[in-house]
């Protein structure tokens, strides 16, 4: 059956429609949160700080990344990906650190709070979705070193090359962009599904909860 583009945004308005119903609405799940339950995965993890090292590169995830999400949008385990962008750090002979941000759900935010807390002033933002970016502590939020923004078409050994790459950036060498793949059919598949996973992201983020350290 084919889907167009009116009859998927009606789709996901009833489905953003009904959650709200559920929950009493996003912003006030995310404020009441039954008195921090939701976040109690966080205790006994350190709080990060910023470091002095120039070898280390930062990994930012999402406030639900393997505490309510465990897989990205295309099954991808999450462990595996964090396995893999590490990987690709080591390779360069760099230091990965992961740092998981739950003060926010959006991508560039999180890369960039990574980056500014990394050695190296480099950080890699990955949502529990999949979508990645590459990140420097002085450049804007919405600008960066390398997006990856359709989730459902990463791998594994684009997740490998990503952490290379990013590692490269933070040793200031010559750094070839990757060229990453490109479907315009993704997003009129996949836009529930983002939308649902990024509204259970987003429900995780607390304020007042810091950054910490992440396995």
């Amino acid at each position: 059956m084919q889907i167009d583009q009116k009859t998927m945004e009606q789709i996901i308005s009833l489905v953003l429609k009904q959650i709200a119903g559920q929950t009493g609405g996003l912003a006030d799940a995310t404020a009441k949160n039954d008195n921090m339950s939701e976040h109690t995965f966080c205790e006994g993890y350190l709080p990060a700080k910023k470091s002095t090292n120039p070898k280390e590169v930062v990994i930012g995830v999402g406030p639900a990344f393997q505490s309510k999400i465990q897989h990205t949008i295309n099954g991808l385990n999450l462990s595996e990906v964090l396995k893999n962008i590490k990987a690709g750090i080591e390779e360069e002979d760099m230091i990965p650190r992961v740092i998981k941000i739950q003060k926010t759900s959006d991508l560039c935010f999180m890369a960039l709070e990574g980056a500014k807390l990394s050695g190296s002033g480099i950080g890699i933002g990955v949502q529990s979705k999949g979508t990645a970016v590459i990140h420097q502590k002085d450049l804007y939020p919405l600008s960066n070193l390398e997006l990856f923004p359709q989730a459902p078409l990463m791998t594994l050994e684009l997740y490998r090359a990503i952490g290379k790459n990013a590692a490269k950036y933070a040793k200031g060498e010559k750094v070839t962009p990757i060229m990453g793949k490109n479907d315009p059919m993704v997003r009129a598949k996949y836009q529930v599904k983002a939308a649902l996973m990024h509204i259970k992201e987003t429900e995780q983020i607390n304020p007042d909860l810091p950054y910490i350290e992440w396995r």
